[in-house]
């Protein structure tokens, strides 16, 4: 049983339900994620050429053209669940290779590897969301979560910038590494509401 539509997908023999109330909890701090990482993104890719810029945006292009082509297979629970978690694994193995290793320009551009990755999935997200909450009120409480998590998130890392100022961390670099530490603990959040927000019966 197959519905593009629903809450509900049939995949060997299992129901998978997206419950809408643990999803707009997960899309909240997915969006304060967001919003503490946006700043950092400067510093991470400073080292990159504009080269590479260009070759991700022609990667990222023709890989968001392929999903699209895919959306009448994908556009249901049970892939949306298996993209919203691949894509919240990926950030979270770019975060700690960026805490383990020395930051080098390879380490800038797997880190930058890894966002565009995450960003081919990006329109799919927000298309599958939408087609499986349905209700304009679900929407309304979906779309009032992500800005309000993206606002604590923002002034979040601006409080948090100030602190690390205030005590004499001033290096962009020390400054965006020990962010990664609060980026890591919200992303392990994301990742158990991605698990809380489908269920299988």
């Amino acid at each position: 049983m197959r519905r593009n539509k629903g809450l509900i997908v049939k995949r060997n023999s299992q129901m998978i339900t997206l419950t809408s109330d643990w999803f707009i909890r997960y899309k909240f701090f997915n969006s304060l994620f967001l919003g503490l990482s946006v700043g950092a993104i400067f510093t991470l890719y400073s080292p990159l050429q504009p080269s590479i810029y260009s070759l991700g945006g022609i990667f990222l292009a023709v890989a968001m053209l392929i999903v699209a082509r895919l959306y009448h297979h994908i556009l249901n629970a049970h892939w949306f669940f298996r993209i919203s978690l691949w894509v919240e694994v990926i950030l979270l193995v770019a975060m700690m290779y960026f805490l383990l290793f020395p930051y080098t320009y390879q380490t800038a551009l797997v880190i930058y590897m890894g966002y565009q990755i995450t960003f081919v999935f990006g329109s799919y997200l927000v298309r599958a969301e939408t087609l499986l909450l349905e209700k304009d009120t679900l929407l309304i409480r979906l779309d009032t979560a992500k800005q309000t998590g993206y606002l604590v998130g923002m002034g979040g890392s601006y409080v948090f910038y100030e602190l690390l100022n205030h005590y004499g961390i001033e290096e962009k670099q020390a400054q965006v590494y020990d962010l990664h530490f609060l980026l890591i603990a919200i992303e392990l959040i994301v990742i158990v509401l991605i698990f809380k927000s489908f269920k299988r019966s």
